[in-house]
């Protein structure tokens, strides 16, 4: 498949990319490889071969999400800037019109 200035020119406008005359020259060949190389993606026969989201398999590693309380509150709190009582005491924001 080859696609021509014209063509690259337009996806570009969509795009609302602003290419030079001699960018929209390039691209045009470069992406002509490349639905070429698809084109020949699509002559292979997959019939037998499952559909999958990733060349190879990848599990995620998780651990359960327990509730520890913290033994350290304290010293926590201590390295707040600010604190009132047992809590962090951050600057009021209050944003409207």
């Amino acid at each position: 498949m080859s696609l021509d200035r014209q063509q690259v020119h337009k996806v570009a406008h969509l795009a609302r990319l602003q290419l030079t005359p001699e960018e929209e020259e390039k691209f045009s060949t470069q992406l002509s490889s490349i639905l070429d190389y698809f084109e020949q993606l699509s002559e292979l026969d997959v019939t037998d071969v499952e559909p999958t989201t990733r060349a190879i398999e990848v599990s995620n590693v998780v651990r359960l999400d327990q509730h520890h309380p913290s033994t350290q509150r304290e010293a926590i709190l201590d390295g707040a800037p600010d604190r009132e009582g047992e809590f962090f005491k951050v600057p009021k924001i209050v944003t409207g019109d």
